[in-house]
């Protein structure tokens, strides 16, 4: 394959070839092998004379692509048998109010670590159904950090503890995770397969696959089948976890095309070595890019504390607003895109999932260095 230098230049080209330095927060690069790949089979997959689009979710071609994701998974991230994995709709939005609508029973009370919007979103859909807590939070320092600042010993009889594990906003990140005595549940859509974890630590993940697990529209979610037992019943159809559970997330018709890539995603990140690889190459890109941070006397501020760095978002400020504009308009010229930060913090905004590769992060430091030392 020609290598990523062949696709990158200083000036746009008209040219079919030329890939962007991706650094979108989502829905974000997916690998261009991947890519490549669906491009080839998008219009007669193995033979079928049809578009993985187009074929049935109850054919045989069709449950094979879906059964190989689901092992994939599994064999990526060591998952259990005492786990099922689930793909679902609606994105990470949507487990906000089904996992209090399946998991939050009268007289418990569901607790939350506020450290993002994201987590803020997921407590206010609980509220609806019950009983919740914020354990702790981060919002009176603007999210700067991962909260440090409570006690598991008075949560014994909750329903759940509920983190985020990557905050995309603000940047941050935890880097180890509670040791919790009630069921933990995680929202993992913007650092799932990022590093190596023990799934066992947590009783639910779930994580919307626009960031590391390829394009949108499916939701996989790894739930402990002990915790799947204690489920309420009186729930919608579509809205019990049990459901998938019971049909092999084939009830009904599945987002196949979000699912056949996400198998070639999960075939890509095999190829690399596995979650390992991964990880040490997520670590190495972020570095280039926190490196050029540190080492500009200032001119780049990180928003985050340095103990709760994301290494899947890097949100950095420049010295004001109109050399902010400057900043965004010369890296969109060379072809970086997606660094405008969020309204809320400000400032910029690099995500470096797992498809962003090694090349456009060296490149974006590079050209941070230059614009510091130019302006």
């Amino acid at each position: 394959m020609v290598g990523y230098e062949y696709y990158f230049t200083n000036k746009i080209k008209e040219d079919t070839t030329l890939r962007a330095y991706n650094f979108n927060a989502g829905p974000a690069a997916v690998p261009l092998p991947v890519l490549e790949q669906a491009q080839k089979e998008l219009v007669n997959f193995k033979n079928t004379g049809m578009s993985v689009m187009e074929l049935s979710h109850r054919s045989k071609e069709y449950e094979e692509v879906h059964n190989r994701a689901i092992t994939l998974l599994r064999e990526l991230m060591n998952i259990p048998d005492t786990y099922e994995v689930l793909f679902l709709q609606g994105g990470g939005s949507l487990q906000f109010s089904m996992i209090p609508m399946n998991f939050l029973q009268e007289g418990k009370t569901a607790h939350y670590i506020l450290s993002g919007a994201w987590s803020e979103k997921a407590l206010k859909e609980a509220k609806d159904f019950g009983e919740t807590r914020v354990l702790a939070s981060s919002k009176d320092a603007n999210y700067t950090h991962i909260p440090t600042d409570y006690s598991l010993e008075d949560i014994k009889d909750g329903a759940y503890l509920h983190i985020t594990t990557n905050n995309t906003i603000y940047g941050t990140q935890w880097n180890e995770y509670p040791t919790s005595p009630i069921p933990l549940i995680a929202d993992m859509s913007s650092d799932i397969l990022f590093k190596e974890i023990d799934v066992e630590k947590f009783s639910l993940i779930y994580a919307g696959a626009q960031k590391n697990l390829g394009p949108s529209g499916v939701t996989v979610v790894i739930i402990k089948k002990d915790f799947l037992e204690t489920a309420r019943t009186n729930v919608p159809t579509m809205l019990s976890y049990s459901t998938y559970a019971e049909n092999n997330s084939l009830y009904n018709t599945p987002p196949t095309f979000a699912i056949y890539m996400l198998s070639l995603v999960l075939e890509w990140v095999k190829e690399q070595g596995g979650v390992k690889s991964i990880q040490k190459n997520n670590e190495e890109k972020a570095k280039y890019i926190y490196d050029a941070i540190d080492n500009s006397e200032g001119f780049y501020k990180a928003h985050a504390t340095e103990d709760s760095r994301s290494l899947m978002n890097i949100t950095f400020t420049l010295p004001n607003e109109e050399l902010t504009k400057k900043f965004l308009q010369e890296a969109k010229e060379r072809q970086f895109i997606g660094l405008a930060g969020h309204r809320s913090v400000g400032g910029c905004r690099a995500s470096t999932y797992n498809a962003v590769p090694k090349e456009a992060c060296e490149a974006l430091a590079n050209f941070m260095t230059e614009f510091k030392n130019q302006n």
